[in-house]
């Protein structure tokens, strides 16, 4: 049952000791680091939408350079293969007729629903007021409900309106279904995902309905927290209400496979999240070997490496949610798969022989001595190097990076619950699937009981 924090019970701003921290870890270990504030998931959006585009659906070494995040909430997929993967499972009705074309006459040349503010939607129902923007494949609308329930009216909601086109409508109602799977698990509102109130059509567009929240934890870190991260109780709040909806995921058989901060809203006193955007989700026996499933730098190893993967895999995306609130900075910024696993085997060791032997890329990344084929850029020449390196032992470590150093001082209650954070982390960041933290395992854990 979630126990929803009130203002009062935590606040978003490192305490002092904290701030001493914060600063050691800008100036020394955590120095080469991506700031979580700073970092633009839309930076190459349209190098990546155009590589989407033209490339065929198919894993090659060298595709392992691809992709950016889309900076999007609501999008209904991050990538084409994901897009593709959804589609060819999904057991539903064919799109209506009307939108058999790509386009409509309230499209624009993208497919993009054409907004304008004060329109009406659903037959007056809503009333469209502002925008909140546009990603890879949807755009969302903040609106006012008009008429309906009179216990509805005048309440705010945000709609999500998804590219005219017929893959993009498919994997819309996918969603949907997923959603409303989730909320029926879920009656009385305790399990922090995101409510789909209703869906409709609007000129050839599916129209997804969802509660009305405030920003995502991306921004809260970049208003509260820039280069230091979030307070420790603020963080333990956060991570309790993320493992209770995890929780609703695993009895229910789903995987999210998009976790990470821009797909966490809170409400506007920012004591309460939803866990958002299930346009990737899916039910956990629809694990079709992708090695771009996930946000790259919440992509768990298993699904880089082509092991078969489970719900586990949110658990890794949360662990580098949860560092992230905490540091400011992203865990593992690798820039391609290829470096995420060197980043991941610095901080955590080796892989092991087992898990690198029933990889479908296995001898992508390792040879037959089992010495990892690292893909560096020359920094004279620009072209890709490769050099094989020995990894037996982390050469990094959580905790050094997390404890303050020794001039910082804390008290006893402070070092107790940053070692058991600490702890968390390293139990949800496991290489291997099978031995991470479940998530009702995390709910009894001492970061999270208190």
């Amino acid at each position: 049952m979630s126990v929803s924090p009130t203002p009062a019970d935590f606040s978003l701003g490192k305490i002092e000791q904290d701030e001493a921290q914060a600063q050691n870890f800008a100036e020394g270990q955590g120095g080469d680091q991506i700031s979580a504030a700073d970092y633009d998931p839309s930076l190459d959006r349209r190098e990546d939408e155009q590589r989407r585009v033209n490339a065929p659906v198919v894993v090659s070494d060298e595709e392992y350079e691809e992709e950016e995040d889309i900076d999007d909430m609501f999008a209904v997929a991050t990538s084409e293969r994901k897009k593709v993967r959804k589609v060819k499972k999904v057991a539903k009705p064919s799109a209506p007729a009307l939108i058999a074309t790509n386009l409509d006459s309230a499209a624009d040349s993208e497919g993009y629903y054409s907004i304008i503010l004060g329109e009406q939607l659903d037959g007056g129902r809503y009333q469209v007021f502002s925008s909140l923007g546009k990603g890879m494949f949807a755009n969302v609308v903040r609106a006012r409900v008009l008429q309906g329930d009179p216990n509805e009216t005048g309440k705010e909601v945000a709609i999500k309106i998804v590219r005219c086109q017929e893959s993009m409508y498919k994997a819309g109602l996918k969603e949907a279904q997923i959603l409303m799977k989730l909320k029926q698990g879920d009656p009385e509102d305790k399990k922090h995902i995101v409510r789909l109130d209703r869906m409709f059509e609007h000129r050839g567009h599916l129209c997804l309905v969802f509660e009305n929240l405030s920003m995502n934890l991306r921004d809260v870190v970049k208003r509260f927290g820039k280069d230091v991260g979030l307070n420790i109780r603020a963080v333990r709040a956060y991570a309790h209400q993320l493992f209770l909806a995890l929780s609703l995921l695993r009895k229910l058989n789903i995987m999210h496979a998009d976790i990470k901060p821009d797909n966490i809203l809170v409400n506007e006193q920012k004591t309460l999240l939803k866990l958002c955007d299930l346009g990737s989700a899916s039910d956990a026996s629809e694990n079709d070997i992708t090695p771009y499933l996930v946000s790259r730098f919440y992509r768990a190893p298993e699904i880089i490496l082509g092991v078969p993967y489970d719900p586990s895999l949110d658990i890794w995306s949360i662990g580098c949610t949860l560092y992230e609130l905490y540091t400011g900075k992203i865990l593992f910024p690798g820039r391609s798969n290829n470096q995420m696993l060197l980043l991941m085997m610095e901080l955590k060791g080796r892989f092991n022989s087992k898990m690198i032997k029933k990889a479908k890329f296995g001898d992508v990344y390792f040879d037959e001595m089992g010495a990892f084929q690292s893909v560096d850029i020359d920094k004279v020449t620009g072209a890709d190097v490769m050099k094989k390196v020995h990894i037996s032992k982390p050469s990094r470590d959580l905790r050094a990076r997390i404890m303050p150093s020794a001039s910082a001082k804390l008290k006893d209650e402070e070092n107790k619950m940053l070692l058991s954070f600490i702890d968390l982390l390293d139990k949800c960041l496991a290489l291997d699937p099978a031995r991470r933290i479940t998530p009702r395992e995390a709910l009894v854990h001492p970061f999270i009981r208190g």
